[in-house]
């Protein structure tokens, strides 16, 4: 059975996690199924915008403990492997040139955290619940602080990490994790015409903006300045920019 579905709505690419009788909990099969829709949109010319979502009440509980229990006995490089394959899945989303929007209700704790922590946009119900409890369990929530730290802040990340306590959208919205919290009585709605307002934009300018987002990372105030000179100019040779100057131009 598969773990992970995809819809199409237009110009927008659902991936819904669906394993909700295991509150989505992230085996290897939903990992590499995961990947193997992200690559997919990513290489897909008709999509613009990518939604993660998921099937029931949670969005993701974290890792299959079950799964992670099966492995004890495993090799050091049986286990980098493992953990690189839901690692790869961090690098897709933050590498595709298209957009990913968290669309998030419930719980997303761990590896589910991680998920929404890696997307470009999370859109948060008002009862969506965040944590990185892995020291709990004597665990480490590793390859998240690299995208956690970014999105937060070191303080803020750290107490999440260190001390594994949850937080409701509010709090997460309030220190950045998340983008926005939507009302529960419209949310699928409010989230569906979030989708659609990123999709209608012209794909050249979405995913310009997405690579040099992100390849501001540690540059200098000079040198992103100079960098989005030479994005400007890529910019303004897209047909999509032409035929917007031209519109505007011409309004009376």
């Amino acid at each position: 059975m598969t773990r992970v579905r995809v819809e199409r709505d237009g110009a927008v690419a659902r991936i819904i996690l669906a394993r909700p009788e295991q509150k989505n909990a992230l085996d290897r099969q939903m990992v590499d199924e995961l990947q193997s829709a992200l690559r997919e949109a990513a290489d897909s010319d008709a999509v613009n915008v990518v939604a993660l979502t998921a099937d029931g009440e949670d969005f993701c509980a974290g890792a299959d403990l079950k799964a992670l229990a099966a492995m004890l006995d495993a090799t050091p490089a049986e286990h980098y492997e493992d953990a690189m394959a839901l690692g790869s899945v961090f690098v897709t989303m933050r590498e595709m040139p298209k957009p990913v929007v968290g669309i998030v209700r419930g719980r997303a704790l761990a590896g589910g955290a991680g998920l929404a922590t890696a997307c470009d946009i999370v859109l948060a119900h008002p009862n969506a619940e965040f944590g990185y409890p892995e020291v709990r369990v004597g665990f480490v929530p590793a390859m998240v602080m690299t995208m956690l730290r970014r999105a937060v802040g070191e303080k803020h990340a750290f107490d999440l990490v260190a001390s594994g306590r949850r937080i409701g959208a509010a709090e997460a919205e309030h220190i950045g994790l998340v983008s926005r919290v939507l009302p529960a009585d419209e949310f699928d709605a409010a989230a569906a015409t979030a989708l659609q307002e990123i999709a209608r934009a012209p794909s050249s300018a979405v995913q310009l903006t997405k690579r040099l987002f992100y390849a501001l990372d540690g540059r200098g105030f000079a040198d992103g300045i100079e960098l989005g000179a030479r994005t400007n100019v890529e910019a303004r040779s897209t047909e999509a920019f032409r035929t917007g100057v031209r519109k505007f131009a011409n309004r009376d």
